[in-house]
């Protein structure tokens, strides 16, 4: 993101992008940020706070005109009433094949008459060669949110910082196992989904890196519509089955595996795509975070019904069962097994979810 480092003014942020051979796809932000004023510290509970503040006051410029170059493709785009914009990039020239990660420049003119803004983002384009794709929910899943208790999970999507939310046991080193695959090198695609709303992307993309989990395209959250005057999202109907099937669509034929939570509706929701996709998802991983008896029930329901199917779902209370069945199935290795062995005894002795 090209930052205002906390003077206020026009900022563009670009988030991860991603894509085929074919064509790539970049989403992004352009918006007005408040400034924090000499009264607020670089660090501490009152820059914490602010930052807080900015995020959820940001005010989206629309109309503003973004040209994104990729490579020698490029195309011109208008952020949206909310200050979004989308590119649709088609890919008349190859990039080249020699790496995955391709970095996109932005150039944006805000109609204040501000100075230009130029800023980049990275794209991802899966080898050729790729055998599976990966697709994970966030909340429950990777990071500790909470999502059954309303209040609770608002208070840690939005206040929290990076460093003080936890990671899963085991998650790191599953996610790390599943990306480089059996090989060491597959460099597959991990696209990861939250309910949670665009503004706090800058904190998922820094919870992330300072978890060593594999960065992937954080594509797939909301706009919650959120102001002083509606205070609650919008409501998302389908939102997360709508974006898988678009994946599945995008990357043809590709094998896939999902990963999720029981706290919610994952395991109804990825049941639903099996059937509608028979034969792509391999498999379906979901941490079980409540210990209500009808919930359990109902997720072996579902799990008897795709029995029939090359899918099984398996309900997990830690990292460790899903990736034994992964080494099993042959998605990760058996060093990826021990290192996630060596993660959760680690992560484990430092206190565990919190």
């Amino acid at each position: 993101m090209k930052s205002d480092h906390g003077h206020g003014g026009p900022v563009v942020h670009p988030y991860r992008g991603y894509g085929t051979t074919r064509e790539a796809f970049l989403m992004g932000r352009v918006f007005r940020q408040a400034g924090l004023g000499r009264v607020i510290p670089p660090y501490g509970i009152l820059r914490d706070i602010a930052d807080v503040v900015r995020r959820v006051i940001r005010r989206g410029l629309p109309d503003v005109e973004v040209h994104v170059t990729l490579g020698n493709n490029d195309i011109m785009v208008t952020t949206d009433r909310d200050g979004y914009f989308n590119a649709t990039l088609r890919l008349h020239e190859p990039l080249p094949l020699d790496t995955s990660w391709h970095r996109a420049d932005l150039h944006v003119v805000t109609h204040d008459g501000a100075t230009p803004i130029h800023s980049f983002a990275d794209v991802y384009i899966p080898p050729a060669d790729t055998d599976l794709l990966v697709i994970s929910d966030i909340d429950d899943t990777v990071m500790y949110t909470g999502v059954t208790d309303k209040l609770r999970m608002l208070y840690r999507l939005f206040v929290r910082q990076a460093h003080q939310r936890a990671a899963f046991p085991g998650v790191a080193a599953f996610y790390q196992a599943l990306y480089v695959g059996k090989s060491g090198e597959a460099r597959r695609p991990i696209l990861y989904v939250s309910r949670g709303p665009w503004s706090i992307y800058e904190m998922l993309e820094e919870f992330f890196q300072m978890n060593d989990i594999p960065v992937g395209p954080i594509l797939f959250l909301r706009e919650w519509g959120i102001s002083w005057r509606k205070p609650w999202p919008r409501r998302a109907e389908d939102h997360k089955h709508a974006l898988i099937t678009r994946m599945l669509d995008l990357f043809d034929d590709l094998p896939c595996v999902l990963i999720g939570d029981s706290g919610q509706h994952d395991p109804e929701v990825y049941a639903r795509i099996v059937k509608e996709y028979p034969g792509r998802v391999k498999a379906i991983y979901i941490r079980r975070v409540d210990s209500r008896v009808d919930r359990k029930r109902a997720i072996h329901q579902l799990h008897d019904e795709i029995r029939h199917t090359d899918c099984e779902l398996q309900l997990s209370a830690d990292s460790k069962a899903m990736a034994m069945h992964a080494r099993d199935r042959g998605f990760i290795s058996e060093s990826g097994l021990q290192a996630v062995y060596r993660d959760m005894h680690h992560d484990m002795e430092e206190g565990g979810v919190n």
